[in-house]
């Protein structure tokens, strides 16, 4: 097998290898360099992507240490878990890809290779039954259980990252500029002194123009509230002001046990956006069990994760999917553009279908 020495870039063209050729790549553990390769995976053999990013970082979403440096991998676009091997968890996290089970491609080349994708993979590659006779528990192993064997430290200061993530392609030197202008800013309301005043010039400015307050707060309910608004997938809602938000966290900026990350997802507050999915399930990325919430959390559609905000790991390429409560959201009429997207579209589904009736009928 041809093995490319050069890192992968965002946005160029590749073809998943066949299931045959990945799987001898593979450890006994069903791994290469400790990254597992999920049966989730198999379905993309074949196939032909682009790729969304560069992988040669992430967040440390297993031992909480902030950003950790990933070998010689990439996201493709939209190419997400299931959770179909793994007990239907709706974590749906972009999925992490060796560069070795990769091959690039132009995207004018001819068609893609058969798909190999139908090994059968050892079910130990995906979960485990522990513990004595009756009181068994499923643990499931994934990347992101797996995160720590496949990743090492990576320090929030080394400037090598950032001039990765340009040189990759990740992102635009403009970006990089206005991320590092942020955390400098964020370093200086944490440390330095005229807080109380910045901060109430800059919320009364904003208030004139109608933005949101700056991130920096705290909640401070001791019994945070809830409403249930039964929010369905494909529902219109607005995200409710940022302060509105606050008003409902307590001092750990969670509602309920979910955390708001003010960094990111205040960027949402005011705009509107399709209901995606009602999570009621995920895997514990620290212990490989499943959890089950008794209060939802709401997903929305094409929202995700960007990183240019986050601390300790700017610029994190994963894109994780924020979860929302229903208190943070407010239903709102589907947009004009939307509503005339779908009337345009009916005329055409109706003159195919009466086109098709004629011509059956004309036999």
């Amino acid at each position: 097998m041809d093995m490319r020495t050069t890192p992968l870039r965002a946005g160029e063209w590749v073809e998943v290898r066949s299931a045959s050729e990945i799987l001898a790549t593979l450890d006994s553990t069903g791994a290469l360099e400790g990254m597992p390769f999920m049966p989730e995976m198999l379905r993309s053999c074949g196939k032909r992507f682009r790729v969304a990013k560069r992988a040669h970082k992430t967040c440390d979403t297993v031992k909480k240490t902030g950003g950790v440096r990933v070998r010689a991998a990439v996201h493709l676009e939209d190419v997400r878990c299931d959770g179909a091997s793994h007990g239907g968890c709706q974590a749906s996290c972009l999925l992490f890809w060796k560069d070795a089970w990769l091959k690039p491609v132009s995207e004018g080349d001819g068609d893609a290779g058969e798909c190999g994708g139908t090994a059968d993979l050892p079910v130990a590659w995906s979960c485990r039954v522990v513990g004595e006779a009756g009181k068994e528990r499923r643990r499931y192993r994934c990347q992101a259980t797996e995160l720590p064997r496949f990743s090492r430290s990576l320090r929030w200061w080394d400037f090598r990252q950032y001039l990765e993530d340009v040189t990759s392609g990740n992102i635009g030197l403009r970006e990089l500029l206005r991320g590092l202008r942020y955390s400098l800013f964020r370093m200086y309301m944490a440390h330095g002194r005229g807080y109380s005043l910045i901060k109430r010039i800059f919320d009364r400015y904003q208030q004139m123009r109608g933005g949101s307050s700056l991130p920096f707060v705290q909640g401070r309910q001791t019994n945070t509230p809830h409403v249930t608004m039964n929010l369905q997938p494909g529902e219109w809602v607005r995200v409710k002001d940022f302060d509105s938000i606050v008003s409902t966290l307590d001092a750990q900026n969670r509602n309920r046990g979910l955390g708001f990350d003010a960094d990111e997802m205040r960027r949402q507050c005011k705009r509107v956006h399709q209901v995606k999915d009602r999570i009621r399930r995920i895997i514990n990325e620290q212990t490989g069990e499943m959890m089950s919430f008794s209060n939802p959390c709401i997903t929305l559609e094409d929202v995700v994760c960007t990183g240019a905000t986050t601390r300790n790991r700017m610029f994190c390429p994963r894109a994780i999917t924020p979860y929302w409560r229903e208190i943070w959201l407010e239903r709102v009429s589907p947009p004009l553009d939307a509503e005339n997207d779908a009337a345009a579209q009916a005329p055409a589904f109706r003159k195919t279908d009466n086109e098709r009736f004629q011509l059956e009928n004309s036999k």
